[in-house]
């Protein structure tokens, strides 16, 4: 029999914890700021025992740490984190690619392609860059390891944070949607050496932006706005949905 206390009690931590990460990973919650276990309980009109164990989730994957009898803080983004993620994304993502380009369905190849090519001129920089993103887990969900499926969404995850925090800090994101679009039209064409070997590059050139930024940067002088879209928002019919 299911214990419909329980059950409503785990909608509810998995609730505050989809709604706190979203924040973090949209720089809501700017990086190095403090956050208050009441206002958040407040915010999200929640009781603190959900709010609490998603708080507690989060410090185990890296977005806060818990401060005594100071609050929760949000962890900076530091340029080491930076060199890491990338360097798993320029490691693992053409090797990916290889794995996932003939798994592909073709009707979303299609979807993708006509994304890029008639992109909406309402989108702004950061609907552009959740289409990116959309358009990488799609490439990574189908590559048949649900391992690494596991491992890139986690990388995914901070990689996202970075691109929002830089976009946020008035620096310039790399325009990749015409790379994309020539990997996704190799995908179609079913010449998955260029296609990997077009991964390869387009990665290097995503990692060269992101340190640009981080090399270039005064200290104090990243002013950071608040956004409260939602991580998919205009990516579609749900095809790359996390």
């Amino acid at each position: 029999m299911t214990d419909i206390t329980n059950t409503a009690g785990n909608d509810l931590k998995n609730y505050a914890y989809n709604i706190l990460k979203e924040r973090l990973i949209n720089c809501t919650y700017a990086p190095g700021s403090i956050l208050n276990e009441a206002h958040l309980t407040s915010e999200m009109k929640l009781s603190r025992t959900p709010v609490r164990e998603a708080v507690s989730r989060l410090e185990t994957e890296g977005f806060v740490k818990v401060i005594p009898k100071k609050g929760i803080h949000v962890t900076d983004i530091l340029l080491s984190d930076v060199l890491q993620i990338f360097q798993i994304r320029t490691e693992f993502e053409p090797t990916i690619l290889r794995l996932s380009a003939s798994r592909l369905p073709k009707d979303e190849l299609l979807y993708f392609i006509q994304r890029f090519e008639n992109p909406d001129p309402d989108d702004t920089v950061m609907d552009r860059i959740r289409l990116d993103t959309a358009m990488h887990l799609f490439i990574i969900e189908h590559c048949g390891n649900r391992y690494m499926v596991d491992i890139m969404h986690r990388v995914y995850d901070i990689s996202s944070r970075i691109i929002f925090f830089i976009h946020q800090n008035h620096a310039a994101v790399h325009d990749d949607s015409g790379e994309n679009l020539e990997i996704l039209r190799l995908l179609l064409d079913r010449d998955q050496e260029t296609a990997t070997e077009k991964m390869r590059v387009h990665m290097e050139h995503c990692r060269m932006a992101a340190l640009n930024y981080f090399y270039t940067v005064p200290d104090g002088e990243a002013p950071v706005k608040t956004y409260r879209d939602k991580l998919y928002k205009k990516t579609g019919n749900g095809s790359a949905s996390v």
